[in-house]
C-alpha cells in the first residue's frame, strides 16, 4: 500500500504520470498554450512554474532538472526564449482559462498558456447571451450610408 503520494494521481501509475506531465509541459513550452482538462492543467502548473524559475537563473544543476522534465526541443526553447522572457517577473508565469465542458464526458476543459502571450479584453456593456447578436449587427452595414446598422432593443412589459 502506497501512502502519502504527493500530487494528483489522475488514475495512472507513477511512470504513466511522469510521462504525461513531461509531454504536457513540453507541449506548453513549444506551442505556448495547450487545451487540456482542468485537473491536468492544475497538476502541471506548479511544476512548469518551478521549471521557468530554474531556467531564469540557470544555477548549477538546473539544466539537469530541466532536461529530465522536458524534451530536447522544449529544453532549448525554455533556456533560450522563455527563461529570459520572464527575467523581470517574480512568479505567476501561466494562466488557466476555462473553456467549458467536453462533449463526450462533460469533463471541464481549460486553456493553459503563458501570461505574456496575449491580453484578454472583455466586451463591456453587452450581456453574455447578446454578444453574438451584437457582433452580427455591428458587422452589417446598410447599403445606402455605409454606416454600421443600429441595434434595436425591445423592452419587456412588466
Amino acid at each position: 500500500m502506497k501512502k502519502n503520494v504527493y500530487g494528483r494521481k489522475l488514475g495512472r501509475d507513477m511512470n504513466e504520470r511522469t510521462a504525461l506531465f513531461k509531454a504536457l509541459m513540453s507541449s506548453l513550452v513549444l506551442q505556448e498554450s495547450i487545451k487540456t482538462t482542468e485537473a491536468k492543467a492544475k497538476a502541471i502548473k506548479p511544476e512548469i512554474e518551478k521549471l521557468v524559475t530554474k531556467a531564469k537563473h540557470l544555477e548549477k544543476g538546473a539544466d539537469a532538472v530541466l532536461q529530465k522534465s522536458l524534451s530536447k526541443e522544449a529544453f532549448e526553447k525554455m533556456t533560450k526564449e522563455i527563461g529570459p522572457r520572464f527575467a523581470q517577473r517574480q512568479g505567476g508565469y501561466t494562466r488557466i482559462v476555462r473553456l467549458g465542458e467536453r462533449f463526450g464526458d462533460n469533463s471541464p476543459l481549460v486553456l493553459i498558456e503563458w501570461v505574456d502571450k496575449m491580453e484578454i479584453v472583455p466586451v463591456e456593456g453587452i450581456k453574455r447571451n447578446d454578444r453574438k447578436s451584437a457582433a452580427r449587427t455591428t458587422q452589417k452595414q446598410t447599403k445606402e450610408t455605409k454606416k454600421p446598422a443600429k441595434r434595436v432593443v425591445k423592452k419587456a412589459k412588466k
